[in-house]
């Protein structure tokens, strides 16, 4: 997945910078709120109820953006779309790591740390001398 952000426009909700469209950054916020209330960590099964109440558009919420401001919306979001565009990418970035053993997802700060290490890798780019490229 690539993250492009503008450094002097960055929005203040980290979900933006991360997902394309709103509706993506709703879903995974959803998803992450879903996680919390659960201690952090979600079972397959739970995570495969969760997608299914999505696909099915049983899952209700109140959403923080206008014009749904402090009104509950169905949200609906097919749920092979919430696999590939949604869990797969969070996974590959590290914001949720899954245990093959317990079979469980959990939120993970693996993200953070890799922002970081990018961070040293464009400080170690700077610090090479001109026509070291090749």
């Amino acid at each position: 997945m690539v993250i492009l952000f503008d450094r002097f426009n960055l929005p203040k909700d980290i979900f933006e910078i991360i997902f394309a469209t709103k509706q993506q950054k709703i879903v995974a916020k959803l998803l992450v709120n879903e996680m919390k209330e659960k201690g952090g960590e979600l079972g397959k099964t739970e995570m495969s109820l969760f997608a299914t109440k999505l696909h099915e558009g049983n899952l209700i919420t109140e959403i923080e953006e206008e014009p749904y401001k402090g009104k509950k919306v169905k949200i609906s979001y097919n749920k092979r779309q919430f696999y590939d565009r949604i869990l797969t990418p969070m996974k590959g970035m590290g914001i949720i790591e899954y245990d093959l053993y317990k079979k469980t997802y959990k939120l993970s700060d693996a993200f953070n740390k890799e922002l970081i290490r990018i961070g040293i890798m464009w400080l170690r780019e700077l610090r090479k001398k001109p026509g070291s490229y090749l």
